[in-house]
């Protein structure tokens, strides 16, 4: 049975003007450059820079003294030419100079590890067929050095995209060639194989025979030190295994690591925000570069100017200041939408460096007071999710460095007085009883909470794995050393 009923009910919607605010609030300077960037191209009736002098400005003032006249368009000129009232997006003041703005930095172009890869390729003998199969394998290779992906797969890859068919033998062949390129590992489809790849490249010793007759038949004893296992096994002594260990470790996991680290542009962090203290005050300035000078263009002005004292509006005409009027009310927002991204910025950096003034002023990490998106969104009045969009990505310059403004939020934790402490200053005792354990004997996660309470921090064991977990730090078994 069908059945017809009215129903209230109450929704919150945001206006595509919001989400766009919210989204520019979101980022960090850099993008809000390309942004600004974007819109400056797309609208023609946005400028950025110094408008006019103080002379000028008087006289294009004086001359948009106009009556309260709406025209027949359903356009109020006056919203756009201002008779005595100077509109408050041509009042903004840069406080900065020129010579604040960023510096660009000239950077080499560097060569790709894949391009690298390629330019051994050609010092080899191949047939055409072989050379597009040896080509395809090193398109393969990722930025750590490794093929991850099965034979099958890539046999399959050519067949599709290259229309080359070919066999598991006929790859394999090739992929011993690519084995032979430098990095030694580089082309390797596991760990097992890059380490191994890199043994036989070395000149043989008593110890790297050990070395690869232990990755070989007892790797997964040997990742997991099962020391005494591989000692049985294989019947040699301690010494015997320690100095097969030292070969192991002169060896590199990641291959391709250092060369595209080296290659690549070394990105520049460009902080949000300036924190510095003068006379034990705080004091907090937003970039420069994400407070441009806008206004609207002096040209859109003229075009309705000049609607206004035309007499007879032809069709065209009112077409025109139609388009002009949209330009103008686009540009208006984004001025007021940039404007609002400042104050909104400004004043959640400002509570965040209040909240924290006590570590601010010394720079000593056990200051840091525990402090959520919480708190300082009931202290500007704002929503959770705005602080966390400001929070997001952004960096601040200290007298410390420069900090993301996320590592200045943790979690509370009671201590045996019973004082909210910092999770952060909890994990950094954590990670300086790690890293000062005898490692022939690492402390388990019990010992860990034995020692932490002892501190007077009473955590339990599972609380104790997730902080290691998150500092990266493995468990006691796999931090042992022999």
């Amino acid at each position: 049975m069908l059945k017809q009923s009215l129903q209230q009910r109450l929704l919150q919607k945001l206006s595509p003007q919001q989400i766009q605010l919210m989204k520019m609030i979101q980022l960090p300077t850099q993008a809000f450059e390309q942004k600004l960037k974007q819109e400056i191209e797309e609208n023609p009736a946005l400028e950025t820079g110094k408008e006019i002098d103080d002379d000028e400005k008087d006289d294009f003032n004086d001359d948009y003294d106009s009556g309260n006249e709406t025209i027949d368009t359903e356009i109020n000129v006056d919203e756009y030419l201002s008779d005595d009232e100077i509109p408050s997006y041509r009042l903004q003041a840069n406080n900065y100079s020129s010579d604040d703005d960023e510096k660009n930095i000239p950077y080499a172009a560097g060569k790709s590890f894949n391009q690298h890869l390629i330019e051994q390729l050609n010092t080899y003998s191949f047939s055409d067929k072989e050379y597009l199969i040896a080509e395809f394998l090193v398109g393969s290779i990722d930025e750590s050095g490794y093929i991850r992906r099965p034979i099958e797969d890539i046999i399959d890859d050519l067949a599709f995209s290259q229309n080359l068919f070919t066999e598991r033998k006929e790859v394999l062949a090739i992929l011993n060639i690519i084995h032979q390129l430098d990095p030694a590992g580089v082309g390797a489809r596991d760990l097992k194989e890059c380490l191994l790849l890199q043994l036989k490249r070395k000149k043989e010793t008593k110890e790297r025979r050990l070395a690869i007759k232990l990755l070989d038949k007892s790797f997964e004893q040997f990742v997991k030190k099962h020391y005494k296992k591989l000692i049985l096994k294989h019947e040699i002594s301690e010494d015997e295994l320690r100095e097969a260990i030292k070969e192991i470790e002169k060896l590199n996991p990641k291959p391709g690591g250092n060369y595209v680290g080296s290659s690549k542009i070394v990105e520049q962090i460009i902080p949000d925000f300036t924190l510095n203290i003068d006379e034990g005050v705080l004091n907090v300035q937003l970039n420069a570069r994400n407070a441009p000078e806008l206004h609207v263009s002096r040209e859109y002005y003229n075009l309705l100017k000049g609607y206004q004292e035309s007499k007879n509006k032809s069709k065209s005409q009112k077409e025109a200041v139609f388009f002009v009027k949209q330009k103008l009310d686009a540009a208006k927002w984004f001025i007021d939408a940039v404007k609002q991204r400042q104050q909104t910025l400004l004043l959640t950096m400002n509570a965040i460096m209040h909240f924290q003034e006590a570590y601010f002023l010394s720079g000593d990490d056990r200051k840091l007071k525990p402090m959520i998106l919480k708190d300082i969104a009931e202290k500007v009045n704002m929503d959770v999710s705005t602080i966390s969009r400001v929070t997001n990505s952004k960096y601040v310059d200290t007298p410390y460095g420069t900090k993301l403004i996320k590592e200045f939020f943790s979690e509370s934790m009671k201590n045996d007085q019973g004082d909210d402490v910092s999770t952060k200053e909890i994990k950094k005792i954590l990670q300086t009883f790690i890293e000062n354990e005898t490692k022939s004997k690492p402390y388990t996660d019990d010992k860990l909470a034995e020692l932490l309470k002892e501190k007077g921090y009473p955590i339990a064991r599972r609380t104790i794995a997730k902080y290691r977990e998150q500092l990266g730090l493995p468990v006691a078994r796999l931090r042992k050393q022999f």
